[in-house]
């Protein structure tokens, strides 16, 4: 049991980080969250670690445990730069996979090895070889949300944030664009090149309807609807803005609505709201069941004991990582490791 003076201790050092997050979290929740935040915050010195957390992770995980935050694209530019000698990713496995690729030499743990991503599930390194068969001499451009297999099959990776300029960089006519349908379908819709997609989807943004978001503008005055174009079709027509977590998020921060629904996985609203406490958040509430596998506690057991480690084949990193560069490349964005 601790001293009283090491637990003044402890509370003090953790009271600025809950400063981050009482507007999202009740102050009688926080002594749950307190010791791992407190644990992690220390394993993370001892171990030379850092975290990268996505948009989609919790905020007691993402304002008072991570050093990097963001989007797929931030996530994956930022790890190139980082001097730390572990990586801890708190999002899925395509992101911790991503940041091994960048990062042959240093250790990237994933806390949950089950936190997937159904768009990743939805094509295989096989079905893109099949593709190519079918069309001969079509680039390959595909979605960061895939498995390290899949990205070797491609020509060139790219985010929701960055589709557009990856395709028009390419200077060709025809893409396959894969896996993400709706995205495909959206990009189709701001460029004059050809898209031919595949019908993955994402399990989150694909439940969201467009008579659902209507409903919620009759209900509330001055209601702003952003939302993620892995979102069908008739719900990207009713939205007033469409953008990546991180024109999301910025498209708040700046803007500064009134009121706002952000049409994507529900902790994002918690995430931006700690931030921005003069905006009202309307939240239609799609949880990703496999962001919601990473939790303050998995997060200080893979610190403790270095597992579980992401290893890709190297005769697939090579590869995979030549389709991530090129993308990461488009932005300027410096490759290291």
């Amino acid at each position: 049991m601790l001293s009283p003076s090491v637990s003044s201790t402890k509370s003090s050092s953790t009271d600025a980080v809950y400063a981050l997050v009482e507007s999202v979290i009740p102050k009688i929740e926080w002594p749950v969250f307190e010791p791992h935040v407190a644990a992690i915050n220390e394993l993370k010195k001892t171990r030379n670690a850092v975290i990268l957390a996505h948009n989609y992770q919790t905020p007691e995980i993402y304002h008072c445990v991570a050093d990097i935050s963001g989007d797929s694209l931030a996530l994956a530019r930022q790890a190139v730069d980082t001097d730390a000698e572990v990586i801890v990713l708190a999002g899925v496995h395509f992101m911790a996979e991503t940041a091994k690729l960048l990062n042959p030499d240093k250790v990237v743990l994933i806390p949950d090895l089950a936190a997937g991503c159904s768009l990743a599930d939805s094509i295989t390194a096989a079905d893109i070889r099949e593709l190519r068969r079918k069309h001969p001499d079509v680039p390959v451009v595909t979605y960061v949300n895939t498995s390290a297999e899949v990205k070797a099959e491609s020509d060139i990776c790219c985010t929701s944030g960055n589709a557009v300029e990856v395709v028009e960089s390419l200077g060709v006519d025809r893409v396959l664009f894969l896996p993400d349908e709706y995205l495909a379908a959206y990009v189709a819709e701001q460029t004059d090149v050809e898209i031919i997609p595949w019908q993955g989807h994402c399990e989150v943004h694909e439940r969201f309807t467009a008579s659902e978001l209507e409903q919620y503008r009759e209900a509330y005055d001055e209601l702003t609807i952003i939302a993620h174009p892995e979102c069908p079709p008739d719900v990207l027509g009713v939205a007033d803005y469409v953008g990546s977590t991180a024109q999301m998020q910025d498209y708040v921060q700046t803007k500064r609505p009134r009121r706002v629904m952000m049409v994507t996985e529900c902790s994002m609203s918690d995430n931006v709201a700690a931030s921005v406490t003069d905006v009202e958040f309307i939240r239609p509430c799609n949880l990703c069941p496999h962001m919601k596998r990473i939790t303050l506690a998995n997060i200080q057991q893979a610190l403790e004991s270095l597992q579980p480690r992401v290893e890709i084949d190297p005769s697939v990193a090579v590869r995979a990582r030549q389709a991530v560069e090129r993308m990461l490349a488009i932005g300027g964005s410096r490759i290291v490791g």
